[in-house]
């Protein structure tokens, strides 16, 4: 690489404007997230230019393009300056005293099996940080840690390859619902008897393949769906009065669930056990307050 006898001439500043430039692709947005003037980023993007010999970002309508040399350059340099980052940060997180915003991705289950140990011990243990939780589907989850938008995301992620690290928090079990008018008690459905009812599905997009589907699937049986939705929490309620079935995760439904007048009983076919999991970026292992964390949601749920 015949760029390489120029690196003399980069410091580190030069590179985190870079980084910027890339992240946010208009001079004065990077200008914004580096605390530096417009002219002062213009002048780094020069310089960069010179030394890299190449021109980087391209202005194209109101904002600026990335040329190819930069696109293969962008993930490598976020890694490296990471790993200056951490090496350059004080060691250790002082809970007591830090501020740190916390970005987690989960859906209501997520937050319904998570956050109520969560907030408490954060108010306890590190009053000064902020927490920001979103909700998004598996794959835009996953696709939000790989982009470094947030730090850790919850919930049953079943295939994600190699490029995140991921914990199993717990193993929950599927149970099914039904509404006791419909199942007196006593009676249990058959699987004939289970595919002949209308169903109800948790799921933010319809057409994301889901386990209990994948599972009957590969029984040979299709099930009808009536009730596609995005919230755990709120589907149960939605089937009492009705003909409709629910199989759903055990833990987001409420110990006393059968006093509303439903039915509690196994799936009538052999389900794999769901596994609550947290992923993050092999990045951030090393990071302190990250580590803290990830030490103190796992201790929630070793302790169960």
């Amino acid at each position: 690489m015949h760029h390489m006898n120029n690196l003399a001439g980069i410091d580190l500043n030069l590179l985190t404007v870079l980084e910027a430039l890339l992240a946010e692709r208009h001079v004065s947005r990077a200008a914004l997230r580096l605390n530096k003037s417009q002219p002062a980023v213009s002048h780094a993007l020069a310089r960069l230019r010179l030394l890299l010999d190449d021109p980087l970002l391209m202005r194209q309508g109101g904002s600026l393009k990335p040329t190819a040399r930069a696109l293969e350059i962008q993930p490598h340099l976020g890694e490296a300056l990471d790993r200056m980052r951490h090496l350059l940060a004080p060691t250790g997180f002082d809970p007591s005293s830090e501020r740190r915003t916390f970005r987690l991705a989960m859906s209501d289950y997520g937050a319904a099996v998570l956050l109520p140990h969560l907030v408490p011990l954060l108010r306890t243990e590190t009053p000064r940080s902020d927490l920001l939780v979103s909700q998004a589907g598996r794959e835009a989850m996953a696709a939000q840690i790989l982009d470094g938008e947030i730090d850790l995301a919850f919930g049953v992620f079943p295939d994600l390859g190699e490029r995140l690290t991921r914990d199993v928090l717990f193993e929950d079990r599927y149970v099914c619902l039904a509404d006791t008018t419909v199942l007196p008690p006593g009676d249990r459905l058959d699987l004939a008897s289970y595919l002949a009812r209308p169903h109800a599905l948790v799921a933010l997009r319809a057409d994301v393949e889901n386990e209990i589907d994948r599972t009957l699937a590969v029984l040979g049986h299709r099930r009808r769906i009536c009730l596609t939705l995005p919230h755990w929490g709120m589907a149960p309620r939605l089937i009492a009065g009705t003909d409709i079935v629910l199989t759903v995760a055990r833990s987001i439904l409420p110990p006393a669930i059968e006093a509303g007048g439903l039915r509690l009983f196994e799936p009538p076919f052999t389900l794999p056990a769901v596994p609550f999991t947290q992923i993050w970026h092999p990045r951030r292992q090393g990071d302190p307050a990250h580590q803290w964390l990830r030490q103190r949601i796992t201790g929630f749920f070793r302790a169960v």
